[in-house]
């Protein structure tokens, strides 16, 4: 299978393997013949291979011995490392003692520098000030190491305590000298105590090293501070209260008080500039921004130039001053005194405890007297902004005064809204004496006082004014309905009632909010008996066809239209009765209506309502007399035309 598959190759083995091994044996010689030539040059390459034998046993030698070598070398590295890390531990164990010593002997030992200003430079150089406070760092080092048992402390004991002896002598002589400056009469101790400032580390300086020296300092300061304050406070609070207005309110000038009842507050005439007890003016502005934290009043000033004020600008007065300086000295006091929360709190009532607790006394007593409403609620809310501007200075020191000032205050203030409310519910309109129709005295008081208050609560309002407002405002309505009731006419009664209201309703429109509950009340009262005055007013002129028009379409309601043919005559009459008199019935209603009431305005409104409702009430009779039931009626023909109509009511009716 093999011969043919290899003749099938087209290629004969036996012949290819000869010619192969031809093919060796030619290049066996070939390459002996090569090797013959080149014997030389492979005899001398034997010998150099025996020679770098030779050369590399010689080297494996030295390599041998040279690792030998590094081996005791790296022993010895070995040693030298080890002794070298413990050289290094003792090295930087030495240059921590060092440094400990080196701190330890910075901190004992007393520089010439420092003895020399202790002991002669004034305590008002600065560097006085410098080696102060470079002794008390040594003196501090010197007890720490005292603590530790350092015996090298001993050696500069002495010095140090006698230079410590030294400073405290010099520095409670300047400060005691400082404080005593205060007392000097007409002195602005604010100066001297603001220098203190810049040697506030003396206190420090005492504190750490001498206690009871810086209890003496601080007692002295206190006792001294304490008397200045009440000393100047109380002066100034006597001369304040001369320049306050002459007539002040009295418990007998209340809204309901009759003006006939007493000759005093009402019945005077006014001074200038006076104080007014129900109606707020510009005494409003006490608690503006402006005003609020305006300078002081000066008394003798004011007394000079013969001014007068409200009780109100003198609190202000007062304790804006009271604020000022009591901010002040509390800031002071933490800084100079290094104390802060409960501790500052009680140094700063050892300092003002005593001013405080007079000015409150002088408060309840001067409030046992008072019956100014309008003042006492001015100076609630003087304390509040007062509060908030020492909340916004940080300092809380005044919340208890400020509470205890409003704890006088609000009671007084509720008690004689609580009086004004039982004056006017005990008043009887029958010893008013002789009652008219215009706004009276006791509402026009009512809605001057009542706006007052609303105005001044806007800012911070309080629920519980509002409460007693209301109180006042129902007696006040109540009151208003007594006094109507005495007239003996119905139109006279709403003629009253539409004059207090329309009074009260622009006082409080002009001084409160629009939105606010009295506007809204009064508002709604006026209408309704606004509403029932035009139907009064126009009932005896047209009464008949108001019946009528009222009874017709009543009839059409129902469906009975054609009991209206039986009305011919009546509708007859009514028609020619109204073109025949309706001008002189609406001028003589104009009259009537500007006779009545005393606000222009108001009375043209009336009016206004009173001929729009005669129109409608004309305009609806046009439209029963559209019914068929009376189409054929002749004096159909008599109507007046309601745009002739509208016309000729033009000329009495503005903006119609």
């Amino acid at each position: 299978m093999n011969s043919s598959w290899m003749k099938w190759m087209g290629v004969d083995l036996r012949h290819y393997s000869k010619q192969v091994e031809l093919e060796l044996q030619q290049i066996e010689q070939k390459s002996i013949r090569d090797y013959i030539q080149e014997s030389e040059n492979i005899a001398s390459l034997h010998n150099q291979i025996t020679a770098c034998d030779a050369v590399l046993e010689r080297m494996e030698q030295m390599l041998g011995a040279f690792q030998s070598d590094l081996s005791s070398i790296s022993s010895e590295i070995r040693t030298l490392q080890e002794q070298s890390g413990a050289m290094n531990i003792r090295l930087r164990n030495r240059q921590a003692v060092r440094g400990k010593l080196g701190e330890l002997v910075d901190g004992l030992v007393v520089p010439s520098a420092l003895v020399t200003a202790i002991l002669e430079a004034p305590v008002t150089e600065p560097r006085f000030l410098e080696q102060l406070q470079e002794l008390d760092a040594k003196a501090a080092a010197v007890r720490e190491q005292e603590a530790r048992g350092t015996a090298a402390c001993a050696d500069v004991r002495g010095v140090l305590d006698r230079l410590r002896i030294k400073a405290v002598t010099k520095i409670r002589e300047f400060i005691l000298q400082k404080i005593y400056s205060f007392r000097k009469p007409m002195t602005n101790y604010q100066i001297p105590q603001t220098a203190l400032l810049k040697y506030r580390f003396f206190y420090q300086f005492l504190l750490g090293n001498e206690r009871a020296t810086a209890k003496e300092i601080r007692d002295e300061y206190v006792e001294t501070l304490s008397k200045i304050y009440l000393s100047y406070y109380r002066s100034y609070l006597g001369r304040l209260m001369k320049v306050q207005y002459e007539e002040v309110a009295e418990k007998d000038d209340l809204m309901g008080v009759e003006d006939t009842a007493k000759k005093g507050f009402f019945s005077k005439p006014s001074l200038r500039s006076r104080n007014t007890i129900f109606t707020l003016g510009t005494r409003g502005s006490v608690i503006s921004p402006t005003e609020l934290e305006a300078p002081i009043l000066v008394p003798h000033t004011a007394q000079r130039g013969e001014q007068r004020y409200p009780f109100e600008a003198l609190f202000r007065s007062q304790h804006y001053a009271l604020l000022d300086n009591s901010c002040r000295e509390y800031l002071f006091i933490c800084e100079f005194f290094v104390v802060s929360g409960s501790a500052a709190h009680d140094l700063f009532h050892a300092v003002m405890g005593r001013t405080l607790s007079m000015t409150l006394k002088h408060l309840e007593s001067y409030l046992t007297d008072c019956y100014d409403a309008i003042a006492v609620f001015l100076c609630i809310h003087i304390v509040l902004r007062f509060r908030n501007i020492a909340a916004k200075r940080d300092v809380p020191a005044l919340d208890r005064y400020w509470e205890q000032v409003l704890t006088l205050l609000w009671p007084r203030f509720e008690l004689i809204l609580e009086m004004n409310v039982q004056s006017v519910r005990s008043t009887d309109p029958q010893r008013l004496g002789g009652l008219d129709t215009r706004p009276h005295y006791i509402t026009r008081r009512y809605a001057e006082f009542s706006s007052a208050l609303v105005s001044i609560n806007q800012t911070i309002p309080n629920e519980r004014t509002m409460q007693l407002l209301g109180q006042l405002q129902v007696e006040v309505e109540n009151f208003v309905l007594r006094v109507a009731a005495e007239f003996s006419s119905r139109k006279e009664q709403l003629v009253f009632l539409i004059n207090n209201y329309d009074m009260m309703l622009g006082v409080l429109m002009e001084r409160a909010a629009d939105d606010s509950k009295e506007v809204e009340s009064f508002q709604q009262l006026l209408n309704a008996r606004t509403q029932e005055f035009i139907e009064e007013l126009l009932s005896p002129p047209f009464g008949g066809l108001v019946a009528f028009v009222k009874e017709a379409e009543a009839l059409i309601e129902r469906g009975q239209a054609e009991r209206l043919r039986g009305e011919e005559a009546r509708v007859t009459q009514l028609i020619r009765g109204f073109g025949s008199s309706w001008k002189s019935s609406v001028e003589s209603l104009s009259q009537d209506v500007m006779r009545s009431f005393t606000n222009f305005k108001n009375g043209t409104s009336i009016i206004q309502g009173a001929l729009t409702q005669l129109i409608q009430l004309y305009h609806r009779f046009h439209r029963v007399l559209s019914q068929p039931q009376l189409r054929a009626l002749p004096a159909r023909a008599e109507l007046i035309n309601i745009h002739h109509l509208m016309v000729e009511l033009k000329k009495h009716k503005p903006n119609f």
